[in-house]
């Protein structure tokens, strides 16, 4: 490690053939990521394991901060000729930067690599855009809900409640609240938008459709499901504002043991395990009117301004970091979702599969589990979502005509983009 926030780590385990750079020198990829905490000591160990395997090429590993500064530092470094080697990319905001050329279709690679057929159908899908591979699948996941037993048991629960609808949800958060409130501790964590999302989807609606485009942020059942959301902070007050402004702190919020309830990422399962213990129990998101959750998490791209020694480079630590060794190792660290066919095969999966029944939890969803859109639009509305949500969820506005006001300025910008 060369200091806090850079890593070098090698990049190359897997021989493509016609594909690899023939006896290539030493090589240095720089990598732009957003793991810390467990999860960053897990890419390191994956890049040590790489290192050992693949002397002579070097990946410069940087923890940049969380996918949206990767977007705004990415879109700031390409004009000034700064941009990455390979890059950590957040599965709905990619298309972005591959419609724009900055992203190296990965097609070719992947094609020349046995690694194709053994990613699942989902790890495969999310990487497509308009009909080529930009992205191989790194940390992929859904949101799950999360509940710290030993809260519910001190408000009175001896058995689980049920948890399946909105307001199973909104009655336990409300338990907690009325009975531990003078405790500092609050029923529920404000959703974030990962969480968001798949309650909008749970309701039998979408943001956006992925198949046809649609805009549905002001449909009714999208409206339906914000207007619930907003009501757990500013109506029920069951959900704590500071979660509202900044997303993190309802997570680390629930990490405290202050909160009871909390959607969020499966890759927050290992954050959860460690501050809790036994205390976490991981169970399905609510299916309010259906059974559907989005698929998020990332994966990495290469950039098509590198040299193609590097684009070379780059590309085996990809499919090294998706191979059933690495996504193991991967998988049992943070409860992302294995991504190869094989990756519970591997001792390191079966363990953790066999000691943290939490984990299977996000597998058990793949069946009703579901990409989401990744036209150029999506990068824009999701950034401009946390405003939206933030006015509603305050109570400064109204859900309806919010909605219909960003709804309206989603389809300016996306035929503005067009």
């Amino acid at each position: 490690m060369r200091n806090s926030n850079r890593t070098v780590i090698a990049a190359g385990a897997l021989a493509l053939g016609s594909i690899a750079a023939p006896a290539m020198a030493d090589v240095t990829v720089e990598f732009w990521h957003s793991f810390s905490g467990a999860s960053g000591d897990a890419l390191n160990e994956i890049v040590e394991k790489f290192e050992a395997a693949n002397p002579g090429i070097d990946i410069d590993a940087q923890y940049v901060g969380n996918y949206n500064d990767i977007v705004s530092k990415l879109q700031a470094a390409i004009p000034a000729r700064r941009a990455p080697d390979a890059v950590i990319m957040e599965v709905t905001r990619y298309g972005l930067f591959a419609d724009r050329g900055v992203l190296l279709d990965l097609t070719p690679y992947l094609d020349a690599d046995p690694l194709k057929d053994d990613l699942f159908d989902f790890a495969r899908e999310v990487g497509v855009y308009d009909g080529k591979n930009y992205i191989v699948p790194f940390n992929s996941s859904t949101p799950v809900l999360y509940y710290n037993k030993a809260i519910l048991e001190q408000a009175g629960y001896d058995e689980e409640p049920p948890l399946k609808t909105y307001d199973d949800l909104l009655n336990v958060a409300k338990t907690i609240t009325e009975k531990l409130g003078d405790q500092g501790i609050t029923g529920i964590a404000a959703p974030g938008q990962f969480a968001r999302w798949g309650l909008i989807m749970s309701n039998d609606s979408d943001l956006i459709d992925s198949v046809t485009g649609e805009i549905l942020i002001d449909a009714p059942n999208t409206v339906e499901a914000y207007d619930w959301m907003a009501s757990l902070v500013h109506e029920a007050k069951v959900a704590s504002p500071d979660g509202v402004t900044e997303e993190k702190n309802g997570r680390d919020a629930f990490y405290a043991g202050k909160v009871g309830l909390m959607m969020n990422s499966t890759g927050n399962y290992g954050g959860a395990i460690s501050a809790l213990g036994d205390d976490v129990v991981v169970r399905p998101m609510p299916c309010n009117k259906v059974c559907r959750v989005p698929i998020g998490g990332a994966g990495i791209g290469i950039l098509s301004t590198s040299e193609k020694e590097v684009q070379d480079a780059a590309y085996k630590f990809i499919s090294y970091a998706a191979s059933p060794e690495s996504n193991a190792l991967w998988f049992s660290v943070t409860g992302y979702m294995p991504i190869n066919k094989h990756t519970a095969e591997q001792p390191l999966a079966a363990e953790a599969l066999k000691t943290k029944p939490g984990i299977r939890v996000a597998i058990d969803q793949l069946p009703f589990a579901k990409g989401r859109p990744r036209p150029p639009v999506v990068t824009w509305m999701r950034a401009t979502e946390y405003e939206m949500w933030q006015a509603m969820a305050l109570g400064q506005r109204g859900v309806q005509d919010t909605l219909d006001a960003f709804a309206e300025r989603t389809r300016q910008e996306e035929a503005r983009t067009n």
